[in-house]
C-alpha cells in the first residue's frame, strides 16, 4: 500500500512539474501580476494534491484547470472589490512598473543561430499576442488557453471551465477569430 501511495505521489509530482510553467503563464496573462499569478498556481496545486490525488491521473488535467479557473475567477472578484475601495479612498493603485514583471520563459537561454531581425519580429509578435490575450474577455481567454496551450479537448475544457461544450466552442471560436483578425501583420 505504501508503495502505491509513493507511485501516486511521484505521478502527482511529475504532473505538477509538467504543468506549472504553463499554469503560471495562464495566471500571469489573467492577472498581470507575478505575485498573484504565483499565488493562484500554488493554491491550485495544493487543492489538487489535497482533494484529488486519489483520482485517476487521466482526470487530473481537467480538475487542475478547473481549480485554476476558479482561483482566477476568485481573483477577479476580489480585484473588483479592491478597485472599488481604492477608488473611494483614492489609493494609488500602481503596484509596480511593468519592468518588474519578468516572464520566466524569457529568462531561458535561447539556442540556435537566429538572425537578429527574425528574433525581433518574433519578439514583437509574441508581445502583441500577449497584449491581445490580455484584452480578450475572460471566458474567451480561458477557452483559448485551455484548448491551445494545455491541449485539452472540448469536453475537458468544458469541465475545467464549468460550462457546456457548446459554450466552449463559442468562446474558443470568438477568441480565435479576434486574434486572427488582429494578428494579420504578424502571420
Amino acid at each position: 500500500m505504501a508503495e502505491q501511495s509513493g507511485t501516486v505521489a511521484s505521478d502527482l509530482d511529475q504532473f505538477l512539474a509538467e504543468h506549472e510553467r504553463r499554469a503560471f503563464r495562464m495566471a500571469m496573462i489573467a492577472t498581470g501580476e507575478k505575485a498573484d499569478a504565483l499565488d493562484i498556481v500554488q493554491e491550485a496545486m495544493l487543492k489538487l494534491v489535497r482533494g484529488y490525488a486519489h483520482k485517476p491521473r487521466a482526470e487530473w488535467p481537467a480538475l487542475f484547470h478547473r481549480i485554476m479557473q476558479n482561483a482566477i475567477n476568485d481573483w477577479f472578484r476580489k480585484e473588483k472589490v479592491r478597485k472599488y475601495w481604492r477608488y473611494w479612498f483614492s489609493w494609488d493603485n500602481n503596484t509596480g512598473s511593468s519592468d518588474e514583471l519578468q516572464d520566466p520563459l524569457e529568462q531561458v537561454e535561447q539556442t540556435g543561430t537566429h538572425k537578429p531581425e527574425d528574433l525581433l519580429t518574433q519578439h514583437n509578435a509574441m508581445q502583441r499576442l500577449d497584449q491581445l490575450l490580455n484584452e480578450l474577455p475572460p471566458r474567451q481567454q480561458q477557452a483559448f488557453l485551455l484548448r491551445q496551450w494545455e491541449g485539452l479537448d472540448v469536453a475537458q475544457t468544458a469541465k475545467a471551465m464549468g460550462v457546456s461544450e457548446g459554450s466552449v466552442k463559442t468562446h474558443y471560436s470568438r477568441a480565435v477569430h479576434s486574434l486572427r483578425a488582429q494578428l494579420k501583420e504578424h502571420v
